[in-house]
């Protein structure tokens, strides 16, 4: 049986528990969820943020994202996936992306999110931007780099012989 897939990029915030009802509602094969929800900090390396945006090519985003969620599903035995990611401006508290499993067991369930959180964080096509207080003059913007540290932890998921495969 092919895995249930949901992908959603959109501006609009998201309610965690109804789309994990959506992702089990009618299995009894489920057997465990897990699920992740990034929110938006208010501080970026320790000093404060008046909010974050990020931006993404329409189209692109959903379909990277899908092939990822269907990798996801080949590598595990997955009864159902959900992610979610929003763009545009969030200021702190605010939900900025979920990913949600489902599975027959926990250890697929775990795995499958942990691979996608990995994906999300350092290979999908977003781009973030943190607008920091800046006092009398305003409000500065700063493009945030790629980390080293999430990097390293996607290169765990690559295939082996292939190295251009990070997060896959």
């Amino acid at each position: 049986m092919a895995a249930i897939i949901t992908v959603k990029v959109q501006r609009e915030p998201f309610d965690v528990s109804a789309e994990t009802a959506a992702l089990t509602r009618g299995s009894t094969a489920v057997g465990a969820v897990v699920t992740f929800t990034g929110i938006c900090r208010g501080d970026e390396n320790g000093e404060p943020i008046a909010a974050l945006t990020l931006e993404h090519y329409p189209g692109m985003a959903e379909a990277e994202i899908e092939g990822h969620v269907a990798e996801a599903a080949q590598r595990w035995p997955l009864i159902g996936a959900t992610v979610i990611h929003r763009f545009g401006r969030l200021v702190p508290g605010e939900d900025i992306m979920m990913v949600a499993t489902a599975s027959s067991h926990r250890a697929a369930a775990f795995a499958a999110a942990d691979f996608l959180m990995d994906y999300l964080k350092t290979r999908a096509p977003f781009w973030k931007q943190v607008e920091k207080a800046s006092g009398d003059t305003g409000r500065e913007k700063i493009w945030v780099e790629a980390k080293a540290d999430d990097d390293a932890a996607a290169a765990r998921w690559a295939k082996p012989g292939r190295s251009d495969q990070a997060a896959e």
